[in-house]
């Protein structure tokens, strides 16, 4: 399989400074992964020999599946483990068990992690490769590639086409990611929100000055390409940054109603788990314009993709 030719990296663990043709460059890639997906044997030998091990200090289903799918499906050994089934509560630091990890043989770390930068940390004591599934508020690469993977299969490109993210923008790494990702491909990007799960507007346009800012949802809606609800953590109204879940749903629920607002072709996401009722309503979720299975879908082509694709820098290049 030839993938196309884009800037190696050893490490993927933000998209903040990817360039257009390495985005598109993941996605073509992406692309035949999913063909290989298709075939009678979901395999290739690529990470023949090579161990993959998860480490998800924190709950996950879509993602740690996925990610698991598609390095076996790259002929990987796989390892998941959680900090439970470490000796972190015996006061093992990350540090201490990534070394642990290396001596075991690990050549890949894929890592999810409470704490923002986690990865960064991991990738300066880690000989191979390490994969962001998530960290702290800061960044989901693969998710917002996934995301985007499933939008130019529809869409054709995201270049000029109007993409509103609403619901809990302040928290959310999957937001952040996303962005970067959007913006870098030319997309119109409107994130929308209460003022409390947002912040003021010039903190995210500091960063993405074309990115627009509401606070009101029937009007971001009109004429969008794409619709992305976040999910809401309930702590957010324990926390006081929302009166009610009712008042909430009320203002930015994604509703049938919100929906025939926009494009009539729009694609409804959402990256999971899903609060159906609340953020987004249970026939918009399973609706004809809905994304949501081909989202969960597309997860194991780009994780393929991605994985295979560090295989290559480290094949072909020295380390960095």
């Amino acid at each position: 399989m030839n993938a196309p030719t884009v800037p190696r990296r050893r490490h993927i663990l933000a998209l903040d400074d990817w360039s257009a043709a390495e985005l598109r460059g993941v996605l073509a890639t992406a692309a035949q992964m999913k063909d290989v997906l298709a075939r009678p044997i979901k395999q290739v030998p690529t990470l023949r020999g090579k161990i993959v091990v998860n480490m998800f200090w924190e709950e996950s289903t879509r993602t740690r599946v996925s990610f698991e799918l598609a390095a076996k499906a790259l002929s990987a050994n796989v390892l998941s483990v959680g900090s439970k089934d470490t000796s972190v509560k015996k006061g093992e630091s990350l540090v201490d068990t990534v070394r642990t990890v290396q001596a075991l043989g690990a050549d890949y770390i894929v890592l999810r992690h409470t704490s923002s930068g986690a990865p960064y940390l991991v990738a300066e004591h880690f000989r191979g490769s390490v994969i962001n599934a998530g960290d702290g508020r800061h960044a989901h690469p693969s998710q917002a590639l996934l995301d985007l993977f499933t939008m130019t299969e529809q869409l054709g490109d995201v270049h000029g086409k109007k993409i509103v993210i609403v619901g809990d923008i302040l928290h959310s790494r999957v937001a952040r990611s996303n962005l970067w990702a959007l913006t870098t491909l030319g997309a119109h990007v409107t994130l929308c929100a209460p003022p409390t799960l947002i912040g003021p507007a010039s903190e995210w346009q500091r960063t993405w000055p074309n990115v627009t800012i509401s606070h009101d949802l029937d009007a971001s809606c009109e004429g969008a390409d794409v619709l992305m609800a976040l999910r809401l953590q309930r702590e957010r109204m324990e926390g006081g940054l929302l009166p009610s879940l009712r008042e909430y749903t009320r203002r930015f629920g994604l509703t049938a109603d919100r929906v025939s607002r926009a494009q009539p072709k729009v694609l409804v996401m959402h990256p999971g788990p899903m609060n159906e009722g609340i953020e987004i309503m249970p026939d918009v979720a399973t609706g004809p314009h809905s994304m949501v299975e081909q989202q969960v879908t597309n997860g194991v082509a780009v994780r393929m993709a991605l994985l295979y694709l560090v295989a290559e820098s480290r094949d072909q290049a020295p380390s960095a």
